[in-house]
């Protein structure tokens, strides 16, 4: 059988009223924006952590945008930190503190509000940002508390596009249209 996405643009139809509030996207990163698996490496890396680009890469659509990008995650590596420092550029990194509250306080004393805040996490020590959180999502692999707790479950497994799903349908709330050089001609994407 082969496998059909879904229509985010429907789906972020079903959320709008939230999803258009949003001004901060906020990720973990094990479970969420890998699958969850870390490999011990030793040396410098400690622990490695696998990631998808499509995530990554929409985080960089949302900060062109204009929305503020970061991960809060319990886990410490120079992987986390160069993944989302270089490569993703992320505007908040907050790692290596299970006790997630913290760094979501300081987001908020950046003038925002909860129901300007995205989160996605997928582990007890994210239950108080999934339950603050102006718009909360999972993946489909963690357990039914949070399934229950969130307002979306992907349908992409973490680590495998599920951050871009929950991307996808924040940019089809707000219009988003990321900036794509074309040749002479083209239309490009649209809403």
């Amino acid at each position: 059988m082969r496998y059909t996405p879904p229509d985010l643009r429907a789906l972020a139809q079903d959320h709008f009223e939230k999803l258009k509030k949003i001004k901060v996207a906020l990720f973990d990163v094990d479970g969420i924006m890998t699958d969850g698996l870390v490999q011990f490496q030793g040396g410098e890396v400690v622990y490695n952590r696998s990631f998808h680009t499509r995530d990554a890469y929409g985080l960089k659509i949302l900060k062109e945008a204009g929305i503020k990008t970061g991960i809060i995650t319990g886990g410490s590596s120079i992987v986390i930190e160069k993944w989302f420092c270089d490569y993703a550029d992320v505007d908040y990194i907050f790692k290596g503190n299970e006790d997630k509250r913290d760094a979501y306080r300081q987001v908020l004393s950046d003038g925002f509000k909860d129901e300007q805040i995205l989160y996605m996490g997928d582990e007890f020590i994210d239950w108080p940002l999934l339950e603050r959180a102006g718009f909360s999502a999972t993946v489909p692999e963690t357990g039914i508390e949070f399934r229950e707790l969130v307002d979306y479950v992907t349908f992409e497994k973490g680590g495998r596009g599920a951050a871009r799903e929950v991307i996808d349908m924040l940019r089809y709330a707000q219009g988003i249209v990321p900036k794509t050089p074309l040749f002479e001609g083209q239309r490009g994407p649209s809403r």
